[in-house]
């Protein structure tokens, strides 16, 4: 997968059919370890071979203990009220239908989901907020950085739409009102930032719709096991919008 420049753009980049091999309209997998179990399970991979069971995963326990209240880096995070939270936006691991490589991120904007790729045959599944209509973006792009209760600025734009963030224009320090949340993964392309980012947010209801700026969202206990999972330079695909 190349990462470049050109690869990148805020609506109209679609990605082919192709781009995803057994990606269906249905979305990257039909196959999930369902709203209770979170453990690994048997696989069946693309050639037909099923597969035992990776293992366990200490991050995918129960719902309780992966949304219940936590302490991080002295921030006290409130516990996500996942009985309230659609099933399908829970983490959990699932069938890998992407034909990603391991250590992949992928996002898929329709469906409200966001891949790490374990193996060829699972992936963690998390729910995300996406960008809304005018604030799609799509493309390749690689980690470049990441932080812990990120400082958040809002671009020029933000502030011309919103003169009440003027008061951030150098910047929001990280808490539990900064909405880059607990964690932000930057995404770069041949060096440059394009202030995309996948971060957190304490806005559990805005899980599974399109009412972002452009960037991607996590639920905070989420984004925080990402952020643990993956090294900087982890390439990221974020899928165009469906025709």
């Amino acid at each position: 997968m190349n990462i470049r420049a050109n690869t990148l753009s805020r609506r109209g980049l679609l990605l082919g059919a192709s781009a995803l091999a057994g990606c269906t309209g249905a979305g990257l997998d039909t196959m999930s370890t369902g709203s209770v179990s979170t453990a690994s399970r048997s696989a069946k991979s693309s050639d037909g071979v099923v597969r035992p069971a990776i293992g366990v995963d200490r991050h995918l326990s129960t719902m309780a203990a992966m949304y219940g209240p936590m302490e991080d880096d002295g921030f006290q995070l409130a516990a996500i009220p996942y009985d309230k939270l659609d099933q399908r936006f829970r983490r959990q691991r699932v069938v890998n239908r992407t034909g990603m490589p391991a250590g992949t991120i992928v996002v898929d904007p329709h469906n409200h989901h966001a891949y790490f790729i374990l193996s060829s045959d699972e992936a963690v599944r998390y729910g995300v907020g996406v960008g809304k209509a005018g604030f799609e973006w799509s493309g390749d792009a690689v980690i470049a950085r990441k932080a812990k209760w990120p400082t958040w600025t809002p671009p020029k734009e933000m502030i011309e739409r919103r003169p009440d963030l003027a008061q951030w224009a150098g910047g929001q320090p990280g808490g539990l009102d900064n909405p880059l949340g607990a964690r932000a993964l930057y995404l770069f392309s041949d060096g440059r930032d394009t202030l995309y980012r996948l971060h957190g947010t304490p806005e559990w209801d805005s899980i599974g719709k399109s009412m972002s700026s452009g960037c991607i969202r996590f639920l905070n206990q989420d984004v925080i096991d990402l952020h643990r999972r993956v090294p900087n330079g982890t390439r990221v695909r974020v899928l165009g919008a469906k025709a």
